[in-house]
């Protein structure tokens, strides 16, 4: 699978932009993963989410894996910048376009790493700490939760992150060999 066909399998999910993914521009930051610790509820309660995700090390050695990757973006307009609900019906669709995407991409078995928007939803109730991740296979970490700054991801590989006033963009990424 070349890039242009997974270009297309993106844009074909459903996603308003994609382009390629330099995966040595990807910076995992301390500073990241400590605003999950200070501002998320979702921390230590996952295992798609710090610190059940992985050390900062670890995942450096995961991506390091990988040779090329695609970013990919579902951009839309709401209808001003206090439209919680827009905001969730947004973040809900780019979430189905990811799982769609990557459903087709499975088809042509390439070994990847995706990385999403938001925590695991798969279970209802997450079994960490207590026991082994139930679907390790089909749980996906966000690219925060690695301790990306989306924005400088997006920027360092020329994706357009911020498209004015009350519109919203939500950016994921998948990390691939072989293509």
């Amino acid at each position: 699978m070349n890039y242009k066909a997974l270009e297309k399998l993106a844009l074909g999910s459903g996603f308003t932009h994609a382009v390629p993914l330099d995966p040595t521009t990807i910076s995992l930051k301390q500073e990241v993963r400590d605003m999950c610790k200070n501002g998320c509820q979702q921390y230590a309660r996952r295992w798609s989410c710090p610190p059940g995700c992985g050390s900062l090390n670890e995942l450096r050695e995961m991506i390091c894996h990988y040779k090329k990757g695609i970013l990919v973006q579902t951009v839309t307009e709401l209808e001003d910048e206090f439209d919680w609900d827009g905001m969730m019906k947004a973040q809900n669709r780019h979430q189905e376009h990811f799982h769609l995407f990557l459903e087709k991409l499975c088809a042509f078995n390439p070994e990847f790493l995706p990385l999403g928007t938001g925590c695991c939803m798969i279970c209802k109730t997450c079994s960490y700490p207590d026991a082994p991740c139930r679907f390790p296979q089909k749980r996906i970490s966000s690219m925060e939760a690695c301790g990306m700054v989306v924005s400088e991801v997006c920027r360092q590989n020329r994706l357009k992150y911020y498209y004015g006033p009350n519109t919203i963009a939500y950016v994921a990424c998948v990390l691939v060999k072989g293509i």
